[in-house]
């Protein structure tokens, strides 16, 4: 997608009028930019939050689907948003993102985000305080409109890629409505981003197509191959099922951390068909062993901590140092419930508030401190 959200209107939906420009009866107001599966679930998240949602698709009839099915409020552009989710193929971000911050005719404190799958070279692309780097862990082997859900991202993570530019306000802006959603927003480097999507997202989708391949290529020789499929092997290829589109190009644009995440599946395959041919069954259960715990505890990290506390950052007035702090917590494997920044009346600080599990909240001001920082953690409920 290369046209503005105006262009792809027009080419697509009736478009907004002045009346639109103007209306909305209170309601904060959103415009989806590509209303796939991804981005009709933005919709349907943000309709139930409360939101006016407009979207806008480059393909003719999309919109007006996502329009029929109640992901979008309006099928067309709205120069009065006050947040714009791009939801474009990964080549289209950063061209769209542009276009909508650089308009005169959209409002000064339009904030615009994006649900691509890299980060690193969308960031370097856009170098804009207004603009938060973003990706949902979620999705499904559904394709489009059809399968979309308000609750798509109910207990998933979702990454923020702050940069030294990042507002702090728009940041926690984004924060707090994907919160709302439901999401576990966690804030990490754009590089570091792609280099871990790349080990948890991009290679597993990318192994899972080529055992489907595989599996389909025998299963034409032999055609009781696929009904013999069971829940294991359902279960791994399950993301093969997803849009093949979108993949072209997410492998060329992290193209170094996937190669070097498959070199090391590779070494990781070459080694268990080592144990199999030589029959070393101690290192093979070693290894299951060690898989099988790593699994178990993947499924209980998402326990809801029993208490919170509030982790106080004084900050200065200087660049990136939101990206610092919530990108640190990120490091550490501390969860942010709830991040508010409080402007100092007098001077050029500021008091960075992070709601996080009183567990850990220790753990980060000791990193903060270590960073210079003049961090304090106090139980929520306390009354300090």
């Amino acid at each position: 997608m290369t046209t503005s959200p105006t262009e792809a209107t027009a080419s697509g939906g009736p478009g907004a009028t002045s009346e639109d420009a103007v209306e909305g009866g209170g309601r904060q107001r959103a415009l989806v930019v590509g209303t796939g599966l991804i981005g009709a679930s933005v919709g349907l998240a943000l309709r139930r939050a409360g939101w006016l949602v407009s979207g806008v698709d480059l393909v003719p009839g999309v919109a007006a689907d996502a329009l029929r099915r109640g992901a979008i409020d309006r099928d067309g552009d709205d120069p009065g948003a006050t947040l714009a989710v791009v939801a474009t193929p990964v080549r289209a971000i950063a061209d769209v993102v542009r276009r909508l911050l650089e308009d005169p005719s959209r409002r000064p404190d339009l904030v615009v985000t994006d649900v691509g799958g890299t980060k690193g070279s969308l960031v370097k692309e856009v170098d804009h305080p207004r603009f938060v780097g973003g990706h949902p862990m979620a999705g499904s082997e559904q394709i489009g409109v059809a399968g979309a859900r308000p609750d798509l991202f109910v207990g998933a993570s979702w990454v923020l890629t702050p940069t030294d530019v990042t507002d702090p306000s728009a940041y926690a802006r984004v924060r707090a409505v994907l919160a709302g959603f439901g999401a576990q927003v966690i804030a990490l480097a754009p590089d570091h981003h792609d280099a871990l999507v790349a080990v948890v997202s991009h290679v597993p989708h990318l192994t899972a197509a080529a055992l489907m391949d595989l599996a389909a290529g025998v299963a034409e020789r032999h055609a009781a191959l696929l009904p013999l499929a069971a829940g294991g092997f359902r279960d791994m290829t399950r993301v093969a099922a997803g849009h093949p589109g979108i993949w072209p190009d997410i492998c060329e644009d992290n193209a170094p951390a996937i190669v070097a995440t498959l070199d090391s599946l590779i070494e990781a395959l070459s080694a268990m068909r080592r144990r199999v041919a030589e029959g070393d069954r101690a290192s093979l259960l070693e290894v299951l062993e060690r898989a099988s715990v790593a699994r178990r505890a993947l499924t209980d990290r998402a326990a809801v901590p029993e208490a919170l506390a509030e982790v106080r950052v004084p900050v200065p007035d200087r660049p990136g140092v939101l990206a610092e702090v919530t990108t640190l917590a990120a490091e550490l494997g501390v969860n942010i419930v709830d991040l508010e920044l409080a402007h100092s009346v007098e001077g050029s600080l500021g008091v960075l508030v992070l709601v996080v599990d009183g567990g850990v909240a220790p753990r980060l001001v000791e990193a903060l401190i270590g960073r210079g920082h003049a961090a304090t953690a106090v139980p929520l409920g306390s009354g300090q």
